[in-house]
Formats: C-alpha cells, structure tokens, sequence
C-alpha cells in the first residue's frame, strides 16, 4: 500500500513540474515572441527580455528575430533601357519590426524570404529597364582616366554623363520594396547592387573589343616608340659626325702645328750648317729612291757623285 502511495505522490509532482515547466518561457534579448491559443494570437507581442509566465498545453510561444536579417538574391538578367543584357546580382538587409503581423501574414522567416524574393526581384527588374546601364555602373560624372587612350565611339557615348547614377538606383529600389512589404510586419533597412555583368553572349563580344582596344593603344605606343628611337639615333648620328668633324679638325690643327714646329727645327739646323744639312737631305731622298734592283746613272756634277768622291 505504502509503494503505491508513493508511486502516485511521484507521478502528482512530475505532472506538477511538467505543468509549471510549461508554464514558464524565457525571452532572450535576441528574440520577440508572440504566443498563440490554437492557433490564433493572443495578447501583444512579448519584446522585454526576462522570465514569462503562459497557460501551459494551451498556449504555445513563437520565436522571432529581433536582430537584422539578410537576403541574397539570385543572379537574374535584366535588359536595360539601352537594350544591354545584364546578369544583376542583389542583396539587402531586413528585420521584423511588428512581430504580431509579421506572424499573420507571414508565419516564418521562410515565407519572408520567399516574398522579398518577390518583390526586391520585381522592384530591381523595373528600376534597371528604366535606366541606361551606365546609370547602374556609375555613382558619379567623375571623369574617365582612359578615354583619351580609347577614343572610340562607345567610350565618347559613355562619358556623356550620368542623371541618376548607381546610388540613386539602389535608393529607388529600396523605396519601391518598402511600399511593397509595408503591410507584411518588416522593413527592408538596406538594398545594393553586389555584381552587374554581361550576359555570356555579349561578353566575349566586349572582351574582344577591349582586347583590340589594348592592341590598337600599343600599337600606338610602339609606333611612338619607333619613331622616338629613329630620333635618337639620328641625334646619335649627327653628334657622331660632329665629334669625329672636331677630331679630324683637331687633329689636323696639330699635324699642322707639329709641321710647322719640325720646319721651323730643319730651318734653324739648315742655317747652322747648310752643308751638312743639304747633306743628310740627299741621303734621305737617295735611301728612299734607291734599292738593290736599281741601275743608276750619275752625272760628274751630282751631289752624290761629289760626296763620293770627298769620301775618297
């Protein structure tokens, strides 16, 4: 009897603890809740943190994120008002702001992604084929630093200016999805644009074009190249010329002088002794002309024929 007594005490207090467990909920900082009673809410949403109180079985609480949530868009291909085909690829930042009817019309996180996947789609599909897309490349008419190097018809055209620009463009999306999820229980915080590309058919048709605007500027380069060169070897030519012109110039000047020096020896040697300098001046003409196949024939008033016969 006593065993059964105390099995049934035990089974009272697990049912009692289960009872109060049930009873109780804590609400992070992190977190606002709604609770419901089969279903439908009851009461207002619960956003203080601390220690809750509920009717247990009954009343069944719902979680929701108090903090900023993220949405990454798919990569999709817009055409712009230009009738360029682009891939545009998006993300934006959201939160909860009232979670009673958030949970009306949405019930979770999933569904909300799944309608701002809707509506930031749509809303970045209208504002780009409203726009030229150079008003989603640039922020600002801040001008090129290559289009004097380009010069090409598409690069004048881009450098037309902007009216809108990228910022504007990502605001007017922003706005749009606003309205649109204004009745949902969130707020879209922030909306950019995280890639812009070409679709695959027309990107290698604008790789190509770069690739022959890369050509044509090095080709130019190297043409400017050529004809710098040709420059400087013809100023390497001419300044050639002029230091073998001064050279020659310079060594003539001092053959002359070393000429004139030796003339000026021989003169002063030959009115020393004009004999003997007549004499080694005949030696030196006759060594010169003379050699061991030569038949020479002296006339009896000869220099050499009178120095011969003195060195008798």
């Amino acid at each position: 009897m006593k065993q059964i007594t105390t099995v049934l005490v035990l089974i009272v207090l697990l049912v009692l603890l289960a009872v109060l467990a049930g009873a109780v909920y804590v609400v992070p900082e992190t977190q606002q809740v709604i609770i419901t009673q089969f279903g439908k809410p009851v009461g207002e949403p619960v956003s203080e943190p601390g220690l809750k109180f509920k009717i247990p079985l009954f009343w069944k609480v719902h979680r929701f994120e108090k903090r900023f949530l993220e949405w990454d868009g798919d990569r999709t291909q817009v055409p712009t008002k230009d009738k360029r085909f682009i891939f545009v690829d998006t993300y934006a930042r959201w939160r909860i702001t009232d979670p009673l009817q958030f949970f009306k019309r949405l019930r979770d996180e999933r569904s909300a992604q799944s309608r701002l996947d809707d509506v930031l789609d749509g809303e970045t599909r209208n504002t780009i084929a409203r726009h030229n897309l150079i008003e989603a490349v640039r922020t600002s008419n801040r001008e090129f630093t290559v289009v004097e190097e380009l010069g090409d018809d598409q690069a004048i055209e881009e450098t037309a200016g902007i009216e809108s620009g990228r910022g504007k463009l990502e605001a007017e999306v922003l706005a749009a999805a606003a309205d649109g999820v204004a009745d949902l229980g969130i707020e879209v915080l922030d909306f950019r644009f995280k890639r812009l590309n070409y679709v695959d058919q027309v990107r290698g048709e604008v790789y190509n074009r770069m690739v022959s605007e890369r050509q044509r500027i090095a080709e130019r380069f190297r043409s400017e190249g050529a004809g710098e060169s040709a420059r400087i070897s013809g100023e390497r030519e001419r300044e050639l010329r002029r230091i073998r012109s001064e050279a020659y110039r310079e060594a003539q000047e001092i053959k002359g002088r070393a000429d004139a020096e030796a003339a000026d020896i021989y003169a002063k040697a030959y009115n020393r002794d004009p004999e003997f300098y007549r004499f080694l001046k005949t030696m030196e003409v006759y060594k010169r002309v003379l050699d061991p196949e030569t038949t020479l024939l002296l006339a009896t008033d000869g220099d050499l024929l009178r120095y011969l016969e003195k060195a008798k």
